[in-house]
């Protein structure tokens, strides 16, 4: 059986989609690779869940290799532990406080709420996380790469006049918060999967795939950009390599 890669895009802390778009899949074999693109906490209500299903659970349990890259959640998470990070916990659309109530059993928060005085200092600190899950987010890949394509959260840098692969980008982090457009209309090479950037802020007359609904998977020449907004309002979508076959939670 030829050997198949299943792409997940940002999860967000919804447990509910990842279950909805997993059953949408085919059943998976020990031939078969799930690649996730990072991005599995923060906004929606189940990040401790989330974290701890693609950590443990669905390793434990499937027959395919699984494959959880980094995101940039997961690394502004480790520099919030590490030095601090007010400037990405304190706005509520990065959803740091329903991240963190995930882990604590509290209320999901209201899209505008704020922590209270008493949540503020675990918050802002990043104590809430327990310390296997620390070491999962310090262990993931920046990259990944098989037959089929190249696998990384946001996308490639250009420097003197060329895009470059991912392991000679440095720092690495860059491959996880990077959001240029020249990326997305320029780039030519062997196909790359992304995540990060909502596939609504692409060029939509640039996607070969029903670029009459820029919330769908967006696909360029060389690049696929699979972020549908999970955890804000949109949905997860899967792309099954290589025959392209696109799965969705919705």
């Amino acid at each position: 059986m030829a050997t198949r890669t299943f792409v997940i895009g940002d999860i967000h802390g919804d447990l509910d989609q990842l279950f909805a778009l997993l059953g949408r899949m085919p059943t998976l074999n020990a031939d078969d690779k799930v690649v996730f693109l990072g991005d599995y906490v923060d906004r929606g209500p189940d990040s401790s869940k989330v974290v701890e299903y693609v950590r443990k659970v669905m390793p434990d349990e499937s027959p395919a290799d699984i494959v959880a890259l980094r995101g940039n959640h997961e690394d502004a998470w480790l520099r919030v532990i590490d030095r601090g990070f007010p400037e990405f916990v304190m706005p509520p659309t990065n959803g740091a406080l329903a991240c963190m109530r995930s882990y604590t059993s509290g209320p999901v928060p209201a899209l505008d709420e704020t922590p209270t005085p008493a949540e503020a200092d675990i918050l802002f600190s990043g104590a809430f996380f327990p310390e296997e899950h620390v070491s999962w987010f310090q262990s993931l890949p920046y990259f990944h790469e098989d037959e089929h394509a190249i696998y990384v959260h946001a996308g490639l840098p250009r420097k003197e006049g060329r895009f470059l692969h991912p392991s000679e980008v440095e720092p690495r982090n860059i491959l996880l918060w990077l959001r240029t457009e020249a990326f997305f209309r320029e780039y030519r090479g062997k196909r790359v999967v992304v995540g990060h950037t909502t596939t609504d802020c692409l060029p939509p007359e640039l996607s070969s795939y029903t670029p009459d609904d820029p919330t769908d998977l967006w696909a360029g020449d060389s690049v696929v950009a699979l972020d549908t907004g999970c955890g804000k309002g949109g949905f997860l979508t899967a792309l099954e390599l290589p025959e392209l076959r696109v799965y969705e939670s919705r």
